[in-house]
């Protein structure tokens, strides 16, 4: 049995769920989620269109669903590679570094949370869980500027929060990897620049 035959008779295996969420989650990243139809998320997964509607509520659900999916495989990536790092400088730069390995990988098409939300009406469950995903990344850097001791946690978040965003939407316009590794410079200078600061602090 061929490769390529071996992998459709493994896709057509998964549940209809797993197939449809495989389906949008490479076509929504790549097109955009207007751009790409119901019809053609079902063609490419391999299902029946009444196996969509068993699985989610329409459109708006699927796309949702899917903003989820990558929203839980970023925390887990995340969470996975600072884990076992002790310095909280060492914990914010490792998240550049990921997105950095992303953006240089030729697929790389920016954040999808933010291309997702831009598509999206404002009170929308798709827009809900693109704010969701953002705000993870906020009390991420929140909790690690605590760890840290800066005098404002809050404030050094916001920064490093604008700084991810800006290295993503540059990433993805042209900037590549080199985009992200001069965020993660300034990053580094913002987190020394607090260390200095609580030093002078506790000296006094």
């Amino acid at each position: 049995m061929s490769k390529a035959l071996k992998e459709k008779t493994s896709s057509t295996r998964l549940p209809a769920r797993e197939r449809l969420l495989s389906a949008a989650d490479e076509l929504f990243y790549e097109h955009g989620i207007n751009v790409v139809g119901i019809d053609r998320v079902i063609e490419k997964a391999g299902v029946a269109k009444a196996s969509l509607y068993e699985c989610f509520d329409g459109k708006e659900d699927l796309i949702r669903s899917y903003v989820q999916a990558r929203d839980e495989r970023r925390r887990a990536r995340i969470l996975e590679r600072i884990k076992l790092l002790k310095h909280p400088k060492d914990k914010a730069l490792a998240v550049f570094d990921i997105l950095s390995e992303l953006a240089a990988q030729p697929d790389f098409r920016g954040c999808a949370f933010n291309r997702a939300g831009a598509e999206s009406p404002p009170d929308s469950k798709v827009r809900s869980a693109c704010e969701d995903a953002r705000e993870w990344m906020r009390q991420l850097f929140l909790a690690i500027a605590q760890e840290a001791r800066t005098k404002d946690p809050e404030d050094l978040a916001r920064q490093l929060t604008v700084l991810y965003d800006g290295a993503s939407v540059s990433a993805q316009f042209g900037g590549g990897a080199t985009a992200v590794v001069s965020a993660r410079t300034s990053a580094g200078l913002l987190l020394d620049a607090a260390a200095r600061a609580r030093r002078v602090r506790v000296a006094r």
